[in-house]
């Protein structure tokens, strides 16, 4: 009897939360409205260390090797600490947040002078990787899949950076980090995180 007692009292009970339009909505916007401060911040505050670095290297370091980092964990983070979700709701409020970031750095990059076309792949790249991170989250292996969103876009950068006019790099690194996520979103089910 005593067993029973405390098997119940150590047992709670978390309803499977489906996210609304509203809480879409909402994603989407931290996207935009929390992940991009998050990066521009922490780049502000790592590129001074880059000072005694030639031009070349120091793009190379600050875009190829740093901004994946600090853009695919300032995606994520809004995803941290939720409750109750489900393996496919996490990979869908995943999917905002990324798409709330590309749109705001796709506005960015066209108010700079960037050709619109150019970032078009950007704004199925950015969901598509944070929701390979959304799955480490939803299946407790967050480090792998953290690990494997910021290597697509290492690899993206570097391509980007070192052969500029190969816009088809781009689009092959997109096209594999979409086919990753819709690989790993079949894996999902509506089944609470635990």
């Amino acid at each position: 009897m005593f067993g029973e007692e405390k098997m119940k009292r150590d047992e709670a009970v978390i309803q499977i939360h489906r996210p609304d339009q509203t809480e879409m909505l909402f994603f989407l916007l931290c996207g935009s409205i929390v992940s991009v401060p998050i990066t521009l911040f922490i780049a502000q505050n790592v590129n001074p260390f880059l000072a005694g670095f030639d031009q070349l290297s120091a793009t190379l370091i600050s875009v190829a090797f740093l901004t994946p980092i600090i853009e695919e964990f300032s995606k994520v983070f809004p995803l941290f600490y939720r409750h109750g979700e489900t393996q496919r709701s996490i990979i869908n409020l995943a999917l905002m947040v990324g798409l709330g970031f590309g749109i705001a750095e796709f506005f960015a990059y066209v108010l700079i002078g960037i050709e619109w076309y150019i970032r078009i792949p950007g704004l199925v790249f950015h969901p598509a990787s944070t929701a390979i991170s959304a799955y480490g989250i939803a299946v407790k292996k967050q480090f792998p899949f953290f690990a494997l969103a910021v290597l697509l876009h290492f690899v993206h950068n570097f391509l980007a950076l070192t052969i500029p006019l190969l816009v088809n790099a781009s689009i092959l690194i997109t096209g594999f980090t979409f086919l990753a996520f819709w690989t790993l979103y079949k894996k999902t089910q509506e089944k609470i995180i635990q």
